[in-house]
């Protein structure tokens, strides 16, 4: 029924193309220091091809290639017909308007400032220089891998004279096209894409507040601000100033120490504005003099739990298995892959941990050892879990939602216990984020074997076919085979959903505790069957020779003693012994640790990643526990944290990471989990500090002015690689992280950049890294997310800082 509702929907519908676009317009005008001014010019648009009922012509011609049915009419393909039936028909999209060359536009003769207010200004005058920068800000694609792209184009005109406050002035282009510009000079209350600060707000207790200035102007370089640069705090409502103070550089662009690689993410001098001296509640937005202002923001108490609201959400967003629509959410989508509509998931013999998606290095692509193993045995139960991202797999490190999302419920019972994510279980008498990490959990639970072992999730055959959405997958779907690595980590998150659960249950009315115990009891046997089946595979297996195996006439190499199944391993006994208090499970913990002298770290690249575990173990009251082994544990939390400020100092946006590591998502969302913890086992201030910093920069304290989290702020991702509503003509769901910025110079030859290289000036290999994020939905390394990895930890963080005392 819902199917059918879904499909009038689209019959509704009277184009298959939607976000239409306009030509040129310009879309900002500011200051970008005291002596230039900002324009931002829009050119072209995207009409999004949208799926439509397929209503054949005569003609029309299908032609498969690989996956796809490509659909040609008048001899040009036009696009492709998707579900099983091929009865939708996905276009392509079009590119709307003509291309504008800007070029021009950079020569100062082609400019003209004119102000009858402003003496210097009555006789129109030539900029003294003009920079310019270029980027596609949506994508289309306009064949089967054509694309073409809307641009927004930055030109920073320097001024002969400086501006009069209050002054009425007109901006003339040579080009006919292009209509005079006029604005009032008033920074006060004009806004400027050179000031930025968090989109979400602060707490009146968060220790630190603040905004950042910055500007890159492409062809002219960095922006050097020089010193002793005013600021101010404006109550947006009184229109008064309630604070000022002075800017301190926070990284110049001669200094490349921002990691151990010697970047400098920014290429441009950083300057940080503080104004954590402020606490009363109110609007705000930060105001540098002479330039503008912010986008305005809250201080609130609950700024960081609308935050969190709406990154916990995504999980909701990303739910298989149910129909995802009002009241709950305004993105309406089908049920997709689940058994009553027909979908079949067939087991596979290969286990996760031997394919690309899991541990191996040896699968020649993410998928061809799973189809190698497949079989005609149907796996019952596999509906239900968090897709990935974009697309529409599920697999156990999924299980790092549950796990923190639980880890916020065993720290702050009473404030979650009442916070409503409006999600279809809000009012039982469960807390949401715990029935949100339960959904996501008993997806593995359901394909947990009669034996005890785990598959290690459900995947498609290959990657989605153009056009198609989830409840219409049309490709083969396997699931996994059990495995000792997946068993563990189910073991281990099954564990804590147990424990989690019995606290809660004191908490309780009496008539409802025992529905707590009853759950805590179903979790706990079931983490005990898959513990129980790992160690007996674990065991057995004779880890120094193991051989290869043909499947379907393919090698398949399984994967060896990975630092990662010894991870998991720790992790499952270090949540069994707090669960059960078995000294057994204390033991093992001891026996696979890594942190067994007091200067271990929590993780080492290709050796150990134990944070989990450390924290478990730290944390827990059973009388059989090794104090100092607690003490090790709880060291190595501090000593992450540690390193994390030590590298937090170095940055000029206050983000952080590993100093070794590549930025990854570090700078949309916080790499600040060692910081929290370290915060709730301490309660030294130091750390909240530090982790309310590593919160900035994905919150919209970038260059960009972005809050790299859908439908948060005033800015943010427009085209996240989230098929299901690109192809349906939809805006994002909210909640989604995605990746961010990457590193231009180390991706000179991924598909995306290439696709995004025509339309950006200068070349992306000259971008800062901070700036190098398109938002053009084909470029995965940027513009997709997984629910694991940002997801979790921006939620958790978040959820965190709403939380604390």
């Amino acid at each position: 029924m819902f199917i059918k509702r879904f499909i009038f929907l689209l019959l509704c519908i009277a184009s298959p193309f939607g976000r239409q676009g306009v030509a040129l317009e310009i879309s900002h005008i500011g200051m970008a220091s005291p002596n230039r001014i900002e324009i931002v010019f829009q050119n072209g648009g995207v009409e999004t091809g949208r799926q439509i009922p397929y209503v054949k012509q005569n003609g029309d011609e299908v032609r498969q290639d690989h996956q796809n049915a490509w659909l040609y009419r008048e001899g040009r393909r036009i696009g492709a017909l998707v579900g099983k039936n091929a009865d939708v028909f996905m276009p392509f999209d079009q590119f709307v308007g003509e291309h504008f060359d800007i070029s021009p536009m950079t020569d100062p003769q082609n400019v003209a400032i004119h102000s009858a207010d402003d003496d210097h200004y009555q006789t129109p005058q030539h900029p003294k220089a003009i920079h310019r920068k270029s980027k596609p800000i949506n994508i289309a694609r306009i064949d089967s891998w054509q694309f073409d792209a809307p641009v927004e184009h930055h030109l920073f005109l320097q001024l002969p004279h400086s501006l009069q406050t209050d002054a009425l002035y007109d901006i003339q282009f040579a080009n006919a096209d292009l209509e005079p510009v006029e604005f009032v000079y008033q920074p006060q209350k004009m806004r400027s894409e050179s000031v930025h600060v968090s989109q979400i707000g602060f707490r009146p207790s968060d220790p630190v507040k603040t905004a950042f200035l910055s500007c890159w102007m492409g062809s002219g370089g960095g922006l050097d601000f020089g010193s002793r640069i005013s600021f101010s705090l404006i109550d947006n409502e009184a229109g008064a100033i309630v604070y000022s103070s002075t800017a301190t550089l926070s990284k110049s662009a001669k200094v490349q120490d921002e990691d151990a690689y010697k970047n400098n993410f920014n290429l441009t001098n950083v300057y940080e504005l503080d104004f954590s001296a402020v606490s009363a509640p109110g609007d705000y937005r930060v105001y540098v003099k002479n330039i503008g202002c912010s986008y305005p923001f809250p201080i609130s108490e609950n700024a960081w739990r609308s935050a969190f609201i709406t990154s916990a959400r995504g999980f909701y967003h990303q739910r298989s298995g149910v129909a995802l629509q009002e009241p709950f959410t305004d993105f309406i989508r089908p049920r997709p892959f689940h058994p009553g509509d027909g979908m079949k998931i067939y087991a596979s013999t290969t286990r996760l941990m031997d394919s690309r998606n899991g541990l191996s290095d040896q699968d020649p692509d993410n998928f061809r050892n799973l189809v190698a193993g497949k079989t005609d045995e149907e796996v019952a139960g596999a509906w239900g879990g968090l897709m990935d991202a974009g697309d529409w797999d599920r697999r156990i490190q999924h299980l790092r939602v549950s796990v923190l999302l639980l880890e916020l419920a065993e720290m702050h019972p009473d404030y979650f216990s009442s916070l409503s994510l409006n999600i279809p279980e809000s009012g039982n008498a469960l807390p949401d984020i715990v029935d949100e990490a339960l959904f996501n959990l008993d997806f593995y639970r359901r394909l947990q074997t009669p034996e005890g072992g785990v598959r290690g999730g459900v995947e498609s055959e290959e990657h989605p076919k153009f056009g198609e959405c989830s409840w219409q997958e049309s490709l083969t779907v396997m699931a996994y085979a059990p495995g000792v690595w997946s068993s563990y980590g189910y073991a281990g998150t099954a564990a804590r959903a147990a424990f989690v659960l019995e606290a809660l249950k004191t908490l309780q009315p009496e008539t409802e505790a025992q529905e707590f115990a009853s759950l805590a009891d179903l979790y706990r046997q079931s983490a005990l069957r898959a513990m129980q089946w790992a160690e007996t595979q674990y065991q057995s297996t004779d880890w120094n020779n193991l051989k290869p195996q043909i499947r379907n006439g393919m090698e398949i190499r399984p994967m060896d003693d990975n630092h990662a199944v010894r991870d998991a391993r720790n992790f499952a006994a270090a949540e069994l012994f707090r669960l059960t208090g078995d000294e057994s499970w204390s033991r093992l913990f001891a026996d696979t640790t890594r942190l067994n002298d007091p200067k271990a770290e929590l993780s080492v690249w290709e050796d150990h990643n134990q944070s989990d575990a450390a924290w478990v173990y730290a944390r827990t009251d059973q009388p059989g526990a090794d104090p100092q082994l607690k003490e090790y544990c709880k060291n190595a939390i501090i000593k992450e944290a540690e390193d994390r400020i030590r590298t937090q100092q170095k940055t000029g946006f206050r983000w952080t990471k590993n100093d070794w590591a590549p930025p990854a998502t570090s700078m949309s969302s916080p790499d600040a989990v060692s910081l929290v913890r370290a915060h709730a086992l301490t309660g030294q201030v130091k750390y909240l500090q530090a982790a309310v910093l590593a919160c900035q920069a994905g919150a919209g304290a970038n260059p960009l002015n972005l809050c790299y989290t859908t439908r948060l702020g005033h800015r943010w991702p427009q085209n996240p690689l989230h098929l299901d509503s690109r192809q349906t003509g939809q805006m994002p769901p909210e909640g989604l992280t995605i990746f961010g910025p990457v590193n231009p110079k180390e991706r000179t030859d991924y598909f995306g950049q290439k696709i995004a290289q025509p339309f950006l000036y200068p070349p992306a290999e000259e971008w800062p890294i901070m700036e190098s994020y398109w938002d053009i939905f084909w470029n995965p390394i940027m513009c997709e997310f997984t629910v694991h990895r940002p997801m979790a930890a921006n939620a958790y963080v978040w959820g965190y800082l709403a939380a604390r005392k």
